[in-house]
């Protein structure tokens, strides 16, 4: 028995080694990071200019009217919608139901067509720098990764603004004599970040991303 018990008794301490090693180990877990295309601030920009622009169209005129949404003279011919030309049109259908419009989803079924068009939805950017800008040093041999020397900036800012332009045309659909017309306007958003001897960015915007965390 004595001899058995001492074949026995390892197994048995490499069983609690075991489990101790579970109970006071930390844990350990990778988090997955990803990044879409584009930004959150490039989209609420132009998403917001656009909300703001169709909030001053007006289609009073066209309560309780049936009436056909027509994009034709919005996309390009052959091309496929971008997401601020279709964010556009919901916007825009939103805007008329709330009015009191009548939607219909075929031209023949409508009493009037509403034709929408815009100049354009973009975001343009400035940037000042008044100090010394990061200089690129290129590979001296092939293979070696290139190096750039670290941004110096007294005060720096980045400033971007959105814009969007719609405008509407309603007429019989019928005879083609035109109703009403609204637009165009333009909608504007921005959104300004500044730094102060490399401390910032201190952000300043009307945008979603520029709102402070609660």
């Amino acid at each position: 028995m004595a001899a058995g018990d001492k074949l026995t008794r390892p197994h048995s301490w490499h069983g609690w080694c075991v489990i101790l090693m579970l109970l006071f180990s930390g844990g350990c877990a990778t988090v997955r990071v990803t990044d879409p295309y584009r930004t959150a601030t490039e989209q609420f920009l132009m998403s917001e200019a656009v909300a703001r622009s169709i909030d001053r169209l007006n289609a009073t005129a066209l309560r309780d009217r049936k009436v056909y949404l027509d994009s034709t003279y919005l996309f390009t011919v052959n091309t496929q919608a971008t997401p601020e030309q279709t964010f556009l049109l919901g916007e825009l259908r939103a805007k008329l139901l709330a009015t009191g419009v009548r939607l219909v989803d075929k031209r023949e079924d409508s009493q009037i067509i509403v034709e929408v068009r815009s100049g354009g939805v973009g975001v343009d950017r400035q940037e000042f720098l008044l100090g010394i800008p990061a200089i690129l040093i290129p590979s001296g041999a092939s293979g070696t990764v290139p190096m750039a020397t670290p941004e110096l900036a007294i005060i720096k800012s980045t400033k971007q603004y959105g814009y969007a332009n719609v405008a509407l045309v309603a007429y019989w659909a019928d005879t083609g004599e035109w109703i009403v017309s609204s637009g165009p306007y333009i909608g504007r958003t921005a959104r300004e970040d500044f730094w102060f001897f490399g401390l910032g960015p201190r952000t300043e915007g009307n945008i979603a991303t520029t709102e402070k965390p609660r």
